[in-house]
């Protein structure tokens, strides 16, 4: 069973970044499958690296084009992709030193800060980017 169901309701109406948000919802289930399956902490520290890979590349293009356009509320957002990037890297080299597992708890932090950064934070920027010509 999926932790996320990708709704039309999480789009913000650019194509590159709902197609992005909904790989990042893929992956943050494929992650949850892992852990509710029982799968090998190397499977899971696996995948948990593709997913911070994965983010990591698509807050550097919502931030090019942030930078692209002269983004007025830039510095905030990026300020939040910095704060939940360095949490889940730590928490990474957390779980290959063996200190954590994957967990229930971490789960629902990403599926809740996922879904309240596209409701909140990207929502904010999709009539900006609209009225600059993306779709």
């Amino acid at each position: 069973m999926a932790l996320i169901n990708w709704s039309n309701s999480y789009s913000v109406g650019i194509s590159i970044f709902d197609e992005h948000h909904k790989k990042l919802v893929s992956l943050i289930n494929t992650l949850h499958d892992s852990m509710k399956q029982g799968k090998a902490k190397e499977v899971q520290e696996e995948i948990l690296s593709e997913l911070i890979k994965y983010t990591k590349n698509h807050f550097a293009e919502e931030e090019k084009y942030f930078a692209k356009y002269n983004y007025p509320d830039e510095k905030l957002h990026k300020n939040e992709h910095a704060l939940l990037t360095n949490k889940v890297i730590d928490f990474s080299k957390a779980l290959k030193s063996g200190q954590v597992l994957i967990s229930t708890e971490l789960m629902n932090f990403l599926r809740d800060w996922l879904i309240n950064h596209i409701a909140n934070s990207d929502k904010k920027y999709s009539q900006f980017f609209l009225s600059k010509g993306m779709k």
